[in-house]
């Protein structure tokens, strides 16, 4: 009886029953959403995802295939919340169901905010959000860089303000701000921008603004990917954040050199407002303009202040002139008195010398004497000594009036330099002229030089003659011919 029921049931292989459970599950459950914590997450070497999802009542096996594992909008960490879309299949090597993940987003706003925070966390550790790191945009770009979708009102409020402000050069770099690869878009944009060279045919942008409008927390999540905070704060170009709304905060504002509230503030924060400029220009124009009157009108009254205590430069120059005729004078007189002194020095000196034929010829008549007293044999040696004694005294005696001519004639010459150096001709050769009236005194004052007086005007090459005609009035000079006035 038993062996005819038991031959009744079917009968399975290992493989058979599998597949079947396997059927039977899948047709069950072909698509579905579970909702459960992370726990055991792996990342396998092959770029496959495996880890469990959990609750309270029971433990279910996850599997992402790396296809899939690169375009989820959330990375799996254990111990995030989170609701997986897939299909239950079975895993015939471990008899065990599991769900194959089609797509990850986390639960709830809470799970959200976790995760946000253990990954600011973590990046606050390495440095990202330092102070230190961050740079000052510069005061007036010249290329603005705008990192946001290409349509919307983001990038025409940005462009409005910006022309509004101070018209600037723009460049826009597309990107899908939210969804699947909204975040590697954003994070190369960065990059591209970055790795444009300086006076290549594409102008390199002096500040970057990244700018999306307001949104939910997961819709702006792509801004809080590590992809893009660290593509931020790497950037050698300064970069603006503008994410959602004033109350939103990205993990990108905090990579940011300056966070903006909304994208029509981080126009404002990237370009002064050109009318404002103007109108300091001109205040500080005005400004420098009155300092320079008032400098220069102080000075011309403290020049005028100085002009009155100094002497009149005519009379100062009369004086010297006359000065200096009296010091030429008085040199005349000296350098003359001078030189007759020491001609009659040399006259003296002269007189006391004998002629030298007067010494030769006393020296002939010495030795005349002397001759007519010597043998004969002694007569040839007295002539031979007498006639070298008498070379060498006429040899001394010549060497000694040259020296004497030579010291006068040096002399002579240092006074004549000297009297020609401080005479009034080298004034007159510099552009001077002596007026002298009739008697041959000089004129020094114009009130010596009355209309109608006679005088005498001497130049550096030579004389001639001129009437006064009026003291106080300048005249043309009437032409001269042969040194008279015509």
């Amino acid at each position: 009886m038993s062996k005819a029921i038991t031959g009744n049931i079917p009968e399975y292989s290992v493989g058979e029953l599998s597949a079947a459970l396997r059927r039977t599950v899948e047709e069950a459950f072909g698509r579905v959403r579970v909702r459960g914590e992370i726990s055991g997450f792996k990342h396998h070497s092959s770029g496959h995802l495996y880890f469990s999802l959990k609750d309270m009542d029971g433990v279910l096996a996850a599997v992402c295939w790396r296809g899939v594992a690169g375009a989820l909008r959330i990375k799996p960490e254990d111990g995030l919340e989170v609701v997986a879309t897939g299909r239950i299949t079975t895993y015939p090597g471990q008899s065990k169901y599991q769900i194959v993940v089609e797509s990850l987003e986390a639960a709830g706003i809470g799970a959200w905010l976790a995760l946000l925070e253990e990954r600011r966390k973590k990046l606050t550790a390495e440095g990202l959000f330092a102070a230190e790191r961050k740079r000052k945009p510069p005061f007036l770009p010249e290329v603005i860089g705008v990192v946001t979708s290409p349509t919307g009102a983001v990038i025409r409020d940005i462009l409005h303000r910006l022309a509004d402000r101070f018209p600037r050069h723009v460049l826009v770099w597309p990107v899908a701000v939210q969804g699947e690869g909204a975040a590697a878009q954003v994070a190369a944009a960065i990059q591209g921008f970055n790795a444009l060279a300086r006076g290549g045919p594409i102008p390199r942008p002096d500040v970057i603004i990244v700018a999306r409008g307001g949104g939910s927390i997961e819709d702006l999540w792509a801004f809080n990917e590590e992809i893009v905070v660290r593509a931020a704060a790497l950037s050698a170009i300064p970069l603006i954040a503008a994410i959602g709304h004033e109350t939103d905060v990205t993990l990108i504002d905090l990579a940011a050199d300056v966070r903006a509230p909304t994208p029509t503030a981080a126009a404002e924060m990237a370009v002064p407002v050109r009318a404002e400029l103007l109108a300091r220009i001109a205040t500080l124009e005005g400004r420098l303009v009155g300092s320079a009157q008032r400098l220069l009108e102080g000075r011309r009254v403290a020049v005028a202040g100085l002009a009155r205590g100094l002497p009149d430069l005519r009379r100062v120059i009369e004086i010297r002139v006359q000065g200096l005729d009296n010091a030429a004078e008085s040199l005349r007189r000296v350098a003359l008195m001078g030189l007759q002194s020491r001609a009659a020095s040399v006259a003296g000196a002269a007189a006391r010398l004998r002629h030298p034929r007067e010494v030769i010829a006393d020296k002939r008549a010495r030795l005349s004497a002397a001759v007519s007293g010597l043998r004969p044999q002694d007569f040839a040696r007295e002539i031979s000594r007498l006639g070298e004694g008498l070379a060498r005294h006429e040899a001394q005696l010549g060497e000694v009036l040259r020296r004497l001519l030579a010291d006068l004639s040096r002399r002579l010459a240092e006074q004549g330099r000297l009297l020609e150096g401080l005479g009034y001709q080298q004034v007159l050769a510099r552009g001077f002229i002596l007026a002298r009236d009739i008697a041959g005194r000089p004129v020094t004052s114009a009130a010596g030089a009355t209309p109608g007086r006679a005088l005498t005007l001497t130049f550096h090459d030579g004389e001639r003659g001129a009437t006064v005609i009026d003291g106080t009035k300048p005249v043309r000079s009437p032409p001269v011919s042969q040194g008279k006035l015509l």
